[in-house]
């Protein structure tokens, strides 16, 4: 058993190559002590670790990937910052010297580098007692100019640079390989399809010169191509072989066989059948054949992150800091809660903050899917990366750097693409295992084509090859990570953040999906519509005063509401005592030496043992029957009034309550109305179930109810009292009208308080479901019936062996459609 205190982190791992390498990584590192889970993406190339530090640390798994070929970068948490800062007007070694100097003597300080030659500096700082500001302002003051080179999203922008740099790299490398491998191949082919050779070259008339113009040409071709034995082979002898080990042996068999015959050649051995006998021509296209969909699949798997590219392309890179007056531009990095600052028509906003003077419009379609723009005034919240339409701004700063929305709803898809779903189990299973049992079926289908089908070396050794390079462990690998990382890519552009594979696989298996009724199906802001007094008591304003200042004292809703109604009408409010609130209930308070009761009919017989005439009867069922939630009100042990409040329902609910029932979904609403007034807002939204007089406490009981038979039910609320419902619902869909809790609370957060979100979050998940289905489809048929034609299946049966060449291309064309097919989720549009 691991401790109560086990951590979970994600780590990069370098060096997988195909799926065989992560199904082993995750096999190897989940058997350690100490560790209580590890999932290893292929697509993201990291790991998801959950250990006990208590016994074990990620160094010591860091070091156990070593022992497997692959590096894990371990960046231990320090509180410690470095900042890289490019350094202009020095002029020689005593400015650097006096940078070094100054700034290394500033309390939080820990080291300070200044390199004159290369004008920069390095500063390791603690962020607690210095800033970046305070860094670059006291290099300002001693002449020079620090313009810093590190942001906080600089470990993305690395990842990015990499990709790039490797992508041409392979571009380099690639055409090399086809420039080398199309002569190679006309040369060894040539003489076969009609194409006359030169006769110094001709097998027939110069076979030795034949036979040493191939080995020439494909030399180069395995120089550049040299990963695939440099990987390959070490990972072959360590018995943990991958995709690259395929190619080594299947290749490495070819060359080797040819070498051979080359010799023969030069030993004068029937030298015109040798040189037909040559195998240069299949291990250079192949390796060409396989980079080429390596390259292919690379730059496919690099749009995968387009999205997370995106959002961290709404945030600025600088911003206008208000400091008495005067308007200073400074790097977003260094901007501190509290600070004022600036923001102009057409500016993207630098952080979250405050709006203290200004009226504009803001755009928050890139992070909500909101299309209108939203009017905000002084006092008002704003978001970094969203638009200023037309006013000027002036904001203060309350969240900044990684604690910022957009920085937090980043990390989370960042985590989401990084996750599994468990659809993804039975394609690891078979990774796992599946180059080792290549490699058996490739020698075993050799030797039976050698021993058992009297089939000349060279064919059986063609089979062999074959066999070996048609296998594609990757598309298993990619089939269902691509398609998460691209889906969940697509939700937060959509306004839909997907917190894990687990929850867009369960999402799309959905047979329920309950609402709760207050800020989710309405509005969640409670009018005051009808207050009848009983005849002969208190005037309609009397009652009102009364009752408003004992609410006053409550914090529900529909407290709120009948609070405003009274300040609307400029009514004094009278001081409240003794006040009690019954959660589910009602109150009780003392005002203006009145004792008041107010709540639903179970609370006033109960407390007063009242009960309602055939009249107040009538009247109460024709409220309800409105849509309003009755509260009854009684004062000295009396009935004085009943009273109405409604909340409207939201202009999109009745739609989106149509589209969830044309995908098969069955759609319940909650509520802690009573039966009639819950029926007859059910009516107005369009849903046929409702589940009534739920207290708040209860909700999460009755999900458990439709758990218990056999239904798979997702919960859709505001996160702020009803979490524990989110919690026990198979998918807990929070809105984001509370979207600080409901990031913590949701399996899926609709970043807007439209209902569209949540039609688009199971179109999302069933559109990534069908994709990945697709994908693991066509990944298992490609080697399901690719691997036995390899292996000579139709030459049983007087058809054609499969030439290695065309096995090759099959391997690097199957990895490609599977990326290229989950690229299309890019492009997903929610069900109308």
């Amino acid at each position: 058993m691991t401790s109560l205190s086990a951590e979970h982190r994600q780590f990069p791992i370098r060096g997988m190559h195909c799926a065989a390498c992560a199904a082993r990584i995750e096999k190897v590192v989940g058997m350690m002590e100490g560790v209580a889970g590890a999932s290893v993406n292929l697509a993201t190339e990291s790991m998801d670790l959950s250990w006990d530090p208590d016994l074990v640390q990620p160094a010591d798994v860091a070091a156990r990937i070593s022992e497997l070929g692959f590096t894990m970068e371990v960046e231990e948490e320090r509180p410690e910052l470095t900042l890289e800062m490019a350094i202009a007007g020095m002029h020689c070694a005593s400015c650097s010297s006096r940078i070094e100097k100054v700034v290394g003597g500033m309390a939080g300080v820990r080291r300070a580098e200044v390199n004159l030659a290369a004008e920069t500096a390095v500063f390791v700082i603690d962020p607690k007692q210095i800033s970046r500001r305070a860094i670059r302002e006291a290099i300002a003051r001693l002449g020079f100019t620090a313009t810093p080179l590190t942001s906080a999203d600089s470990h993305f922008a690395r990842k990015q640079e990499e990709t790039t740099a490797r992508l041409r790299a392979m571009k380099r490398r690639l055409i090399a390989m086809l420039l080398l491998a199309v002569p190679l191949l006309t040369l060894s082919m040539g003489d076969m399809v009609g194409l006359p050779l030169p006769r110094a070259l001709s097998p027939h008339h110069s076979p030795l010169a034949y036979a040493l113009a191939q080995f020439v040409l494909v030399l180069p071709i395995l120089w550049l191509g040299r990963s695939f034995y440099l990987i390959g082979i070490p990972a072959l002898l360590r018995r943990v072989p991958n995709m690259d080990s395929l190619i080594a042996v299947g290749t490495g068999a070819a060359v080797i066989y040819s070498c051979w015959n080359l010799v023969e050649i030069w030993l004068g051995i029937d030298p015109m059948a040798r040189a037909m006998d040559l195998y240069f021509e299949s291990a250079g296209v192949l390796i060409a054949l396989v980079s080429l969909g390596k390259y292919l699949e690379t730059r496919s798997k690099s749009h995968t992150s387009d999205a997370i590219r995106q959002l961290m392309q709404l945030a600025p890179d600088q911003a206008t800091l208000l400091v008495d007056g005067e308007q200073q531009t400074i790097p977003v990095d260094e901007v501190e809660a509290g600070d004022l600052l600036l923001v102009k028509p057409g500016e993207r906003l630098p952080i979250d903050a405050e709006i203290v003077d200004g009226r504009s419009s803001v755009d928050e379609s890139m992070l909500t899917g909101e299309s209108l723009p939203v009017s905000k005034r002084p006092g008002d919240r704003v978001t970094g990366g969203t638009l200023n339409k037309n006013g000027v701004l002036t904001i203060r700063a309350v969240h900044v750097g990684q604690d910022t929305m957009l920085a937090r709803i980043i990390r989370m898809v960042q985590q989401a693409q990084g996750s599994k779903a468990p659809i993804a189990g039975l394609a690891d299973r078979i990774s796992l295992y599946f180059v080792p049992a290549v490699m058996v079926l490739a020698v075993v289908t050799g030797l039976l084509w050698y021993v058992a089908g009297d089939a000349p070396f060279t064919q059986a050794l063609r089979f062999f090859i074959a066999v070996l390079v048609i296998a594609c462990p990757c598309a298993l690998g990619l089939a269902t990570p691509t398609a998460i990382m691209v889906g969940t890519g697509r939700g937060a552009q959509l306004g839909v953040l997907i917190k894990s594979g687990t929850a867009l696989e369960m999402a799309e298996k959905l047979d329920v999906v309950v609402f709760d009724k207050t800020g989710t199906l309405t509005h969640g802001r409670p009018e005051l519509t009808d207050l009848l007094p009983a005849e002969g008591q208190f005037a309609e304003n009397e009652l009102l005063a009364l009752v408003a200042a004992a609410e006053s004292l409550s914090e529900h809703p529909l407290a709120e509401a009948i609070v405003r109604a009274a300040r609307e009408k400029n009514l004094a409010l009278p001081k409240a005592t003794a006040f009690e609130a019954l959660p589910g209930r009602g109150i009780s308070a003392v005002v203006d030496g009145h004792q008041l009761l107010m709540g639903n009919r179970e609370h006033i017989a109960e407390q007063a043992g009242i009960t309602l005439s055939p009249l107040q009867e009538q009247e109460a069922d024709r409220l309800a029957a409105g849509g309003r939630t009755v509260l009854f009100l009684a004062v000295d042990g009396g009935l004085a009034a009943l009273l109405g409040v409604a909340d409207r329902i939201k202009e999109e609910t009745p739609a989106t309550v149509r589209r969830l029932q044309a995908l098969g979904v069955q759609v319940l609403m909650l509520t802690g109305d009573n039966e009639r007034t819950a029926r007859a807002i059910a009516d107005q939204a369009g849903v046929s179930e409702v589940i009534a007089r739920v207290l708040p406490g209860e909700k999460s009981a009755r999900i458990k109810e439709l758990q218990e038979k056999n239904l798979r039910v997702a919960m859709v609320g505001d996160g702020i009292n009803d979490a524990p419902a989110l919690a026990q619902a198979d998918v807990g869909i929070a809105m984001g009208t509370g979207i600080d809790v409901a990031i913590e609370s949701g399996d899926i957060v609709i970043m807007r308080g439209n209902l569209d979100g949540v039609v688009a979050a199971i179109g999302l998940s069933r559109a990534t479901m069908r994709n990945i289905r697709q994908n693991l489809f066509w990944a298992f048929i490609y080697n399901v019936i690719g691997i036995p034609v390899a292996a000579g299946l139709l030459t049983l049966f007087g058809g054609p062996a499969l030439n290695p060449m065309l096995a090759g291309a099959a391997m690097a064309l199957s990895s490609v459609s599977v990326v290229s097919n989950a690229l299309r989720l890019r492009f997903f549009r929610p069900p109308a």
